[in-house]
């Protein structure tokens, strides 16, 4: 039997400087997304509860700070959703595991840090998913959108209010990998390139010594962690997919790819939370093959391993 999965909604696009996504927890749950969770093999005997949405009003608000849109919005923001997600695990039985559905990936940021919360001294590995580095801080950032800032925010990167708003540091970079990354900034690519996060590519993982190597980094991280928190944007996936997303990019992972390495990752460690983020329904692609992706994600990350 899997246990069970706390479900908790973050109605944010605060991150960017477009609309949509602080709606996208409703309407997936509009789209029967319970439903075709519990229709993956894996998830069929697992107990979900739905702890609803963090409070965020307004989900999104026009601003043209060139260094950190919406900060103040943010900072007020991430502290709820942690309250929100410790809440949601410190009121179910112990091995409860979490699924975030997103709003744009700010969220990831707030999930550690409610995870945190419910489980203080609990050491986590990061997997962050996603077709850019989001490893910009206001000092680096070309567009002043925080949505590329928190895999930097969440590894302690950044500046003193938007750390304090996710408890960051939560995880360490020796205990960090991106997967995807295919479209960075030059000197978010630098900083990269010089820290300790390793980085799998979307061509590698495409490959069978890229997996090897994927799941050879779980292992290794795994022996130190408690646990991995798996962050899914879903502009990590190919945009030939048609998928229903803020920013779709090409050359990115098939779904076959993309669910092989969240598998890798879980033979490393038990994976205590993960996160859809990113979509964005009813501006183009498919809603229906992206919920039902967003499911199959889900039950590669938290299906019972055995």
């Amino acid at each position: 039997m899997a246990g069970r999965i706390a479900i908790v909604g973050s109605p944010t696009a605060l991150g960017g400087h477009f609309d949509g996504m602080e709606r996208t927890p409703d309407e997936l749950r509009r789209l029967g997304l319970v439903r075709r969770l519990n229709a993956r093999p894996g998830l069929a005997a697992v107990e979900f509860h739905d702890a609803g949405n963090a409070a965020n009003e307004p989900g999104w608000a026009p601003d043209d700070d060139p260094r950190a849109k919406n900060r103040a919005l943010i900072c007020a923001y991430l502290p709820r959703l942690a309250d929100s997600v410790q809440a949601a695990l410190a009121s179910a039985p112990s091995g409860t595991r979490l699924l975030v559905l997103g709003g744009d990936c700010t969220t990831h940021a707030g999930a550690m840090a409610g995870i945190r919360r419910a489980r203080p001294g609990l050491r986590l590995g990061i997997a962050w998913f996603d077709a850019h580095g989001d490893f910009n801080t206001p000092d680096t950032t070309p567009s002043g959108n925080v949505w590329g800032m928190p895999l930097a925010m969440i590894l302690g990167r950044g500046e003193a209010d938007l750390l304090a708003a996710c408890d960051a540091p939560t995880a360490l970079e020796e205990d960090a990998a991106l997967l995807g990354g295919q479209v960075l900034d030059e000197t978010e690519s630098r900083l990269l390139a010089a820290s300790r996060v390793a980085h799998f590519g979307a061509g590698m993982l495409g490959t069978t010594a890229g997996m090897v190597a994927l799941t050879a980094w779980a292992r290794s991280v795994g022996e130190r962690v408690d646990g991995f928190y798996i962050a899914f944007d879903l502009d990590a996936l190919d945009a030939s997919g048609g998928w229903a997303l803020a920013m779709t990019e090409p050359d990115g992972m098939s779904l076959d790819t993309a669910i092989e390495a969240i598998r890798a990752i879980g033979l490393g460690g038990p994976v205590i939370g993960f996160g859809a983020t990113a979509v964005l329904l009813g501006r183009g692609g498919d809603p229906d093959r992206t919920a039902d992706a967003v499911a199959m994600l889900a039950e590669a990350a938290l299906a019972d391993p055995a």
